[in-house]
């Protein structure tokens, strides 16, 4: 799953470290969130929509797409 949290992030002047404080989790799970390799629960994506004052479905993007030929091939 594709994100928006290093471009609201850097849209906002925030670092890494702020963002992590607001959401109330480590640095490190925001650069795993950064690079795509870790997916956030429910609460952790809705805390850092709300940060950003933009939905859910703004920040993360599903491909649906790639899913689907991932479903196809199986």
């Amino acid at each position: 799953m594709m994100n928006r949290i290093k471009e609201l992030r850097i849209r906002h002047g925030m670092t890494q470290e702020e963002l992590a404080s607001k959401a109330g989790v480590r640095r490190e799970t925001i650069v795993f969130l950064e690079k795509g390799k870790y997916n956030p629960s429910l609460n952790l994506a809705h805390s850092i929509a709300k940060i950003f004052h933009v939905s859910i479905e703004h920040l993360f993007v599903f491909d649906e797409e790639k899913n689907h030929e991932r479903n196809y091939i199986s």
